[in-house]
């Protein structure tokens, strides 16, 4: 999937990936798409329930080994 911007938290415990994420998304026009790497597995729940919170689609989550990847919607 094609993504606007990259984001690397891998390696950060809950919550600084939401909170990268969130600052990522400041900067970010509606409809573009952030794809996020992380290795924290809780970020699983977190990012779904950040990205409906926070009126962004949350598109697909994809684990390759030890990374995720999340791919979100600028609401």
């Amino acid at each position: 999937m094609n993504a606007d911007k990259v984001l690397d938290a891998k390696g950060l415990a809950c919550p600084m990936p939401i909170v990268k994420t969130r600052k990522e998304m400041k900067d970010m026009e509606s409809g573009q798409i952030l794809e996020i790497l992380a290795t924290d597995k809780g970020a699983i729940a977190d990012m779904t329930a950040w990205a409906k919170s926070g009126g962004h689609e949350l598109l697909e989550i994809e684990e390759a080994g030890d990374v995720l990847k999340f791919w979100i919607k600028k609401g």
